[in-house]
């Protein structure tokens, strides 16, 4: 059985008018409602790593959040386990696409939230430092997420969301914001952090190389009204290298030209 599975899925906003009513233009009688999801069938097995491409806009996000629980479909279900999401669940967490530490809290206060039920300390206190060590931030255990680089939020954020142990951790654009550099060494860290855990990971990407080098599944989706345009396991070993693997290369260069760009640049 998949550990996730999504049938169906339907989702439709309602829209907002910009003006009232007119009497002679039949135009503006119509578009209360926003097609965003559009009959959306996937399967995921579980300790995979999917991730999502898109147009912006398309409802990528959105997927994520029906997903995770905090919306509900128009139509269709979604099955997590044998469970199907009704709302949000203690069994997933989901990684926001802004920072979303606690500023008030340091590092260690932040990463502990998850661990706040264990009454034995002692068990406590070893697991939030290997959960901190793990995204490399021992010795700022004290720091505030003000003192603290982009990408330093990022692995703090990673390290809290991995210390809850999760059936399925969901990540909105994890990069979003951080500098080249920093960029590169979050998706190592994120590859390295899944290889290690195992767990059922999503992420939503605009960027075509992280889903392919990161993913061992990748879902592309059309514009508004989103629906799939390609569902593709990824049997490519890793480190995954462009250059050297013509078939990945191949695959790199439909995904650009399906997603509108002519080359891959």
């Amino acid at each position: 059985m998949s550990h996730i599975r999504i049938e169906n899925l339907t989702k439709v906003y309602m829209g907002r008018r910009k003006k009232p009513r007119g009497l002679y233009d039949p135009t503006e009688h119509s578009g209360d409602n926003v097609l965003v999801l559009n009959n959306i069938s996937l399967a995921f097995e579980e300790g995979e790593m999917v991730c999502i491409l898109g147009p912006s806009g398309c409802g990528k996000s959105t997927l994520l959040r029906i997903i995770a629980g905090f919306e509900l479909p128009t139509y269709g279900t979604v099955m997590v386990g044998d469970q199907s999401v009704k709302g949000p669940s203690a069994q997933s967490i989901f990684v926001f696409q802004y920072s979303g530490l606690f500023p008030w809290m340091n590092v260690y206060q932040n990463v502990g939230l998850g661990l706040r039920h264990m009454s034995d300390q002692h068990a406590k206190n070893e697991q939030i430092h290997e959960y901190i060590e793990m995204v490399e931030l021992d010795g700022f255990e004290e720091y505030y997420p003000h003192q603290l680089s982009g990408g330093m939020q990022r692995r703090a954020e990673l390290a809290r969301a991995i210390a809850v142990n999760p059936d399925l951790l969901i990540m909105d654009e994890p990069f979003s914001g951080l500098d080249f550099l920093t960029h590169m060494k979050m998706r190592e860290e994120v590859v390295n952090m899944h290889e290690y855990i195992r767990k059922t990971t999503l992420v939503v990407t605009h960027d075509i190389d992280d889903a392919l080098i990161m993913g061992d599944r990748i879902v592309v989706l059309s514009g508004r009204p989103a629906v799939l345009k390609l569902v593709h396991k990824l049997d490519f070993p890793r480190p995954r290298d462009f250059e050297r693997d013509h078939d990945l290369s191949r695959l790199r260069s439909e995904i650009f030209l399906m997603l509108g760009v002519p080359y891959a640049v």
